[in-house]
């Protein structure tokens, strides 16, 4: 890892949660890669905090996250790193007292490091759970030199949102907060920061004078991978569009901030929101795919969508008029992270083709935001021969191969590594979030109906009238 990067202050990390699949999957192999690479603090403890029925031992919550991190590691572990790591793991009993309760378990953590290291708290649980976590801390005094990471999603609706942001405000300062979305934590995300205001070139481009539409288009091929009964209370909308699209239209749309620092980089954010039209029913299809009420934990007359497409609008100077389209979805053909930027046509039509064909759509900025990442501009060029002829031409840069990637940091270790340095630039505010909820409430409230679309699709077929008279970039 490069050495300018900065080292943590000492830390107690507590993970709410510790047994569940998010727990698993990202959060302790994503801790053990921070170790393996140097970039956890001097001296830590990780604490993992569950309930009584899933109560574990510190040995054995050594060898579960063992396993975890043998299947799910980018770094695989060998014996000695292992070794290191595992001897700052700790069990604990949430939220009972007594002597395997949390105060206990931290209280022994803190003894172990000496002096008054940092709190670090993941909330890797739900949104009604997490309330009485945050009111837990702040009632044993927890909360002094804490920080908290609070997973998606913030909310159910508007109401639920503030109610949530309320309480965390009773126990927390807004700057101990760290809502996490782990799109904003990707390097491909960063990249069009780079790519708009370190580049002459393209920022001149990037508004409505110039851009006819704006795709933001993440399909999965999986399924709701047995959380049957997670995704009936939240569906595609509430999962990706309200958390992740939006965050990411948000990145897309902003001006250019005075510093890549907190304040200014989340105000810039948040005015594009504020500026959102709120979504119109009319304008949004939903879709489920078909077999899906035959999940375990799902309604056989479930109305719950597993995809979702959307027009959504941009009030503001730079881009009043110009669509955004937002379509995810799962078990769909491919698995892709694609940005598109349909860019206008010249005004002076003088080559024939573009006459006769004047929705060809041959001008695009093309930007794959699944990590490594890339970037691919269509234009038009002339073929070889007498005539003048148009063929579509296209300029590539993919990062794996203009950069080392090897030590790359995965979005969530990024994440979890900024929080312990308390930088907020990369997590969303509770203004943001409220605003979006805002933004979603016409289709919460009146939601169209379900559409049934093949697995394995890009979706129900209704779908072209959202975009039209455009097209979607994907299938390619």
């Amino acid at each position: 890892m490069p050495s300018a990067r900065p080292r943590p202050e000492d830390h107690v990390i507590v993970i709410f949660g510790i047994t569940g699949d998010l727990a698993r999957r990202k959060i302790i192999p994503g801790l053990f890669h921070l170790a393996a690479a140097g970039l956890l603090p001097a001296n830590y403890r990780i604490v993992g905090c569950a309930r009584p029925s899933s109560r574990m031992s510190d040995d054995e919550l050594r060898a579960y996250a063992y396993d975890a991190t043998c299947q799910f590691a980018t770094e695989k572990p060998d014996e000695e790193g292992w070794r290191a790591f595992a001897e700052n793991l700790l069990a604990a009993i949430d939220p009972d007292e007594g002597p395997d309760g949390l105060s206990a378990v931290m209280a022994r953590a803190e003894a172990a490091i000496g002096g008054a290291p940092r709190r670090l708290y993941h909330l890797a649980i739900p949104p009604d759970a997490m309330r009485q976590v945050i009111e837990l801390l702040g009632q044993k005094g927890l909360n002094e030199r804490g920080r908290i990471i609070c997973e998606k999603p913030f909310g159910t609706d508007l109401a639920s949102a503030r109610e949530l942001n309320q309480e965390i405000s009773r126990h927390f300062d807004e700057s101990q907060v760290f809502r996490i979305d782990h799109f904003l934590g990707k390097e491909s995300i960063d990249n069009i920061l780079a790519l708009r205001f370190a580049n002459e070139l393209f920022e001149p481009l990037w508004r409505r004078n110039h851009v006819r539409y704006v795709q933001i288009d993440v399909p999965e091929t999986l399924s709701i991978e047995g959380r049957g009964a997670f995704y009936e209370d939240t569906g595609a909308f509430k999962d990706m569009v309200v958390t992740h699209l939006f965050q990411v239209l948000g990145q897309l749309a902003m001006e250019q901030p005075t510093s890549l620092t907190a304040k200014p980089l989340r105000d810039e954010v948040s005015k594009v929101f504020e500026t959102m039209r709120p979504l119109d029913p009319r304008e949004v299809v939903r879709g489920q795919y078909e077999g899906y009420r035959d999940e375990n934990g799902v309604a056989k007359d479930s109305t719950t969508e597993t995809f979702i497409a959307l027009r959504a609008w941009v009030d503001n100077a730079r881009w009043m008029g110009v669509p955004f389209y937002l379509r995810t979805g799962k078990r769909m053909a491919q698995s892709r992270q694609i940005i598109t930027l349909g860019l206008r046509e010249p005004v002076m039509e003088i080559f024939p083709e573009l006459k006769a064909n004047p929705n060809r759509d041959s001008n695009k900025l093309i930007i794959d935001f699944k990590d490594p990442g890339s970037i691919h501009a269509e234009f038009l060029a002339k073929q070889p021969g007498p005539e003048m002829v148009l063929g579509t031409a296209r300029m590539h840069f993919h990062y794996r191969e203009s950069f080392q990637i090897s030590n790359n940091l995965e979005a969530y270790e990024r994440l979890l590594m900024e929080v312990m340095l308390g930088n907020q630039a990369l997590f969303t505010r509770s203004d943001g979030i409220e605003r979006l909820w805002e933004v979603s409430a016409p289709v919460l409230e009146s939601p169209p109906p379900i559409e049934f679309y093949p697995q394995g699709t890009w979706g129900p077929y209704s779908i072209e009238r959202i975009i039209a008279p455009h097209r979607w970039t994907l299938p390619q």
